[in-house]
């Protein structure tokens, strides 16, 4: 099961990318164009042209774990970025999942442990 906890980092690629690809597609997308690695316990996010699929790829430590949704109706808020990843906290994830623009929101400043 896939849990997003605010342990984990979460990694945005900011081109499009074919929905066709599969856990190893992703994970040469991640290797060669993102240049991460694919098996750090990160999550990954890739998004189609469209903006109207979406795939998170995440390694649970012995195999690919991979979420697909597809929009039956409207797009995922993304700006295009000038770099290939963009770095997302947990609660812009939760957000571009739920259809939100987290570009447009401003987040009031809290005390944070560090």
């Amino acid at each position: 099961m896939l849990g997003l906890s605010v342990n984990l980092r979460y990694f945005l690629c900011c081109s499009s990318v074919d929905m066709r690809n599969g856990f190893d597609g992703l994970a040469g997308i991640v290797r060669n164009h993102l240049k991460k690695n694919p098996i750090s316990g990160d999550l990954f996010i890739f998004l189609n042209k469209t903006r109207t699929h979406i795939k998170l790829l995440y390694w649970d430590g012995d195999g690919f774990a991979l979420f697909y949704k597809r929009l039956e109706r409207g797009r995922y808020s993304f700006t295009a970025h000038n770099e290939p990843l963009k770095q997302l906290k947990r609660e812009e994830l939760l957000m571009l999942l739920e259809g939100l623009s987290f570009t447009q929101m401003k987040r009031k400043s809290r005390f944070k442990f560090e």
